[in-house]
């Protein structure tokens, strides 16, 4: 394992996130390369086809996380959902309607939270997760986790989130993925 020493966390925006998708995209691909998720360089590149689009977002907020000699090792990102979002959609059981109500501010998406494997263990995701919510103003945060990453889903749980449902991400052909909700109020 590799000692946490300095490792600096900073929050930006879209444009700032753009600039360095470089350092965005080697933490996704290494941490989504292993099982289970076993995404392929192709993988890699669709998901950073969309990443400019969605961090053209105007609430578009992501956070990078460095060693002190500049070293990506983790990264999360995300936006509230507007009214017109399709996660509610992909739910394999419907959810009330209560619930799936959205207005651009109630709900924060977490898209991507990763960190590479040898810094995994020592805190840098829940910093990651803090740093990136931290002011947001949302009354909830809603995100997808493969159910057979064990150690993804035991933290999200143990940082206060809950299993609402199932979802299909990415269609018909994607795994299922456990739909989790963290209450922030």
């Amino acid at each position: 394992m590799t000692q946490q020493g300095i490792i600096a966390i900073g929050r930006m925006d879209g444009s700032a996130a753009v600039e360095a998708e470089d350092a965005f995209k080697l933490i996704y691909g290494e941490a989504f390369a292993e099982p289970p998720y076993n995404e392929t360089a192709d993988d890699v590149a669709a998901a950073f086809r969309r990443f400019p689009v969605q961090a053209r977002n105007r609430t578009f907020r992501a956070v990078l996380a460095r060693t002190s000699e500049g070293e990506p090792i983790g990264m999360a990102y995300g936006y509230p959902l507007g009214p017109d979002t399709v996660w509610w959609d992909e739910l394999t059981e419907p959810v009330p309607d209560d619930m799936r109500r959205e207005d651009g501010h109630r709900t924060f998406g977490l898209m991507e939270l990763a960190v590479r494997g040898p810094w995994r263990g020592q805190g840098v995701a829940r910093r990651l997760h803090k740093t990136l919510l931290d002011g947001i103003g949302a009354e909830r945060v809603l995100l997808n986790v493969h159910p057979a990453s064990k150690a993804a889903s035991a933290a999200y749980r143990a940082w206060g989130y809950r299993k609402i449902g199932e979802a299909r991400p990415w269609g018909e052909g994607a795994d299922l993925h456990d739909v989790m909700l963290l209450d922030l109020r």
